[in-house]
C-alpha cells in the first residue's frame, strides 16, 4: 500500500528498547479474519494510543507499505 490505511486487531503489544530508544512490536490481523496471519508493526510509543489492548480494533496508517500510526477508529 503506497499511502493509506485498514483496520486491524490487536493481538500482541511487546514493549522494545533498541539502543535505550524505547518502541513497541504491535502485532495485528485483519478484523474479518482473525485467525489470519499475524502482521507486526515496530512503532514508537507515540504513534500509538495510551490506553492501546489486545483486542482493540484500530486504524492502521501506512506510507509507502510501512505502518506510521495506529489510531482509535472512529
Amino acid at each position: 500500500m503506497m499511502r493509506g490505511s485498514k483496520p486491524g486487531l490487536i493481538k500482541k503489544i511487546e514493549p522494545v528498547s533498541v539502543h535505550g530508544q524505547r518502541s513497541l512490536d504491535v502485532h495485528f490481523v485483519d478484523p474479518d479474519d482473525s485467525e489470519g496471519p499475524v502482521s507486526r508493526a515496530r512503532i514508537g510509543p507515540e504513534s500509538v494510543p495510551d490506553d492501546l489492548a489486545l483486542g482493540d480494533v484500530v486504524e492502521i496508517h501506512y506510507m509507502l507499505g510501512v505502518v506510521t500510526n495506529i489510531a482509535r477508529r472512529p
